[in-house]
């Protein structure tokens, strides 16, 4: 009778140490799956320390690029306003031309050397957003 219940009270042990295990895995396999979103102001200001590296911006030149970001933002944010989400893409016009003006006002305030640069750059961002793009599922009609 003896060896029964040490046999039972190893058992329960096994059950409990194996639930710890399975438990702690599950955990660390869902605690590294999280996306966590990038904020907005993360993302404008990494936007704004590239172009300041490989273009080389003057100070003079970062106070504009804001300035003109900033502006663009707010544009933007008018324009999904104005729109609703089942007129997406009846918006995507008016959002590509504000797109194309702020590229107009960068280039604007770049030297030609700093143009050239900044070709370089937006094409590999379009690349990027291509490849991003591609990897995603498509949206459900009425999205």
């Amino acid at each position: 009778m003896r060896r029964t219940t040490l046999a039972s009270v190893l058992y329960v042990l096994l059950v409990f140490v194996s639930g710890v295990a399975v438990g702690g895995f599950a955990y660390r396999l869902y605690a590294t799956n999280q996306v966590v979103a990038a904020k907005p102001d993360d993302y404008l200001r990494k936007y704004l320390d590239e172009m300041h590296q490989r273009l080389s911006l003057s100070g003079d030149q970062m106070t504009q690029l804001s300035n003109i970001l900033g502006t663009t933002k707010t544009r933007f944010h008018d324009v999904k306003v104005k729109w609703d989400k089942e007129a997406k893409r009846l918006r995507e016009p008016e959002m590509k031309a504000i797109h194309e003006d702020q590229i107009r006002q960068i280039n604007g305030i770049l030297s030609p050397q700093q143009k050239g640069e900044y070709e370089k750059l937006r094409v590999e961002r379009e690349q990027q957003r291509q490849k991003a793009n591609a990897s995603k599922p498509p949206m459900p009609p009425g999205d």
